[in-house]
């Protein structure tokens, strides 16, 4: 049977620098073939390539489609010759019905005017085959996340795409939502539709994929089999060493209480409904505080209470460095020496559009005097560029041309700056590859080295109980219990986080 895409010997350079170099892998006919590499190790060159996006006189190899060779000009000779691409940010418009959606740009139409009723008939036909309980009419706006990413799938599907690549389609996608996308992924592989699938969730890849290429550096290094690949086989070939502890032992002293919470209840700011529910609990110096939940167990409304006054409140107390901390905002809470890294890097944590060093120093201006000290803020962002290895040419690299996880790097640098007593992270290893949360976590680790509270929100249970010192579960805003981490299991974790559910 002949291939659905074959890649042969792709190279594409940027000056000296070599993006893909030599880069070969076959996706057949039905299958899923996912794509694992660090963060910087080409696999968005190569969707770019795959999709169009570069057109085939911008890299050297030969792209092959079935049994043709592509030359792709430009987006739309991809989607001819069936190739769909779902991106992570997606390309749809809110204002605007689920079926229009599917349909934008080909509408049917008669007599120069449009057939409603045929659009909203076709993508009720489609959603059944599918299995997808979405309303047509609905609009995107109204839809969550997981919701929206299967309308870009149908929306591939309704154009006769035979060849989905799949680009973190599950970054921000509930357990169940994700359940619900490989289902769909399953189905469609039955019917013959190929996917190129990316994810840095390895546990994910290897319970749906067929097949594993990993690449490093722009180059191919293996490809494996579902029966022959295991999670710390991956790891080893996606960063070229042995990795024995994925999470780092800490050596650090706990000492005093930093943040006191006391019986703390805060409502929404708008609906007035009660977000956290009579929580106390405490962080002490050179420990990490592990926060879990389901979604909407309000982990992240409690991080912007603690950080910037968000919400209500209506009882309860808060203690922060033996004073206490009243309803606030985000500069009085810098100032105090908290800091609060958010799970929106690119939304809220970075000015993308401006260069490293203007990002790090961005919260820590007053530090630098009440005129601008260039040098001095010179030497600071020097300084985080080193101590955190951000692979980049230069301070004045526009952050949006980093990797993921060169600028959560940035993010994480930029809080430091700050000299903060507690720091905040909520979901500061989302969207990253295994070796840039290596780095993360040893980071973590010099943050309590250095006597630093740090407050860790993560959904990942593996990574609550491998970072932590102790574990808070939240559960529809209540606290549904408090484990030491060296003794928690997730069986206990899932159902703490059930318990007033």
């Amino acid at each position: 049977m002949v291939a659905a895409l074959r890649v042969e010997a792709l190279t594409k350079r940027f000056g000296a620098f070599k993006a893909l170099d030599q880069m070969s892998f076959v996706l057949e006919q039905g299958e899923i073939h996912a794509l694992c590499g660090e963060n910087g190790a080409g696999k968005s060159t190569l969707i770019r390539c795959l999709s169009g996006l570069w057109p085939h006189s911008s890299y050297d190899g030969q792209i092959w489609v079935a049994d043709q060779i592509a030359h792709f000009s430009g987006i739309k000779d991809a989607e001819k010759a069936g190739i769909a691409v779902i991106y992570q940010e997606l390309a749809l418009v809110p204002d605007m019905t689920v079926a229009e959606n599917l349909f934008l740009g080909a509408e049917p139409t008669r007599w120069g005017l449009v057939q409603w009723d045929p659009i909203y008939q076709q993508a009720s036909l489609l959603f059944r085959e599918l299995g997808i309980e979405l309303d047509p009419t609905q609009k995107i706006g109204e839809l969550g996340i997981g919701q929206r990413q299967l309308v870009e799938i149908a929306k591939a599907l309704m154009k006769k795409s035979r060849i989905l690549l799949l680009d973190e389609p599950t970054a921000a996608l509930t357990e169940t939502e994700v359940e619900t996308l490989l289902r769909i992924l399953g189905q469609l592989k039955a019917h013959g539709v190929s996917c190129l699938y990316i994810s840095h969730k390895l546990d994910e890849v290897l319970s749906i994929a067929d097949r594993m290429t990993v690449i490093r550096d722009g180059c191919t290094i293996a490809t494996l089999t579902a029966e022959n690949a295991s999670k710390a086989e991956l790891i080893r070939l996606m960063v070229g060493r042995e990795i024995d502890q994925l999470f780092p032992k800490r050596k650090s002293q706990v000492g005093g209480c930093v943040l006191q919470v006391q019986e703390l209840t805060v409502t929404h700011p708008q609906t007035h409904e009660p977000v956290i529910k009579d929580l106390s609990f405490e962080v002490k110096a050179g420990e990490v505080l592990g926060v879990g939940g389901l979604m909407g167990a309000g982990r992240t409304e409690l991080a912007l209470h603690l950080f910037a006054g968000w919400g209500n409140r209506t009882h309860g107390a808060l203690v922060f460095c033996g004073k206490s901390w009243p309803e606030t905002d985000p500069h009085r809470s810098i100032h105090a020496g908290m800091m609060y890294v958010t799970e929106d890097r690119k939304g809220q944590g970075l000015v993308l559009d401006q260069g490293i060093g203007f990002n790090i120093s961005l919260a820590a201006l007053d530090q630098v005097g009440w005129f601008l000290d260039v040098d001095q803020e010179q030497t600071i962002n020097s300084n985080f560029f080193a101590q955190l290895q951000i692979k980049a040419p230069h301070l004045e690299t526009p952050v949006q041309a980093l990797s993921g996880g060169n600028q959560q790097k940035v993010v994480l640098a930029k809080a430091l700056a700050t000299h903060p007593n507690l720091v905040i992270l909520d979901e500061p290893t989302r969207g990253i590859d295994v070796g840039a949360k290596l780095e993360v976590y040893a980071l973590i680790n010099a943050m309590t080295d250095a006597g630093k509270a740090v407050i860790l929100i993560s959904s990942e249970l593996p990574e609550l109980m491998g970072i932590s010192d102790r574990i808070l579960v939240l559960s529809r805003g209540r606290k549904g219990g408090e484990f030491s981490a060296s003794e928690a299991d997730q069986e206990q974790l899932l159902e703490a986080a059930m318990c007033h559910a």
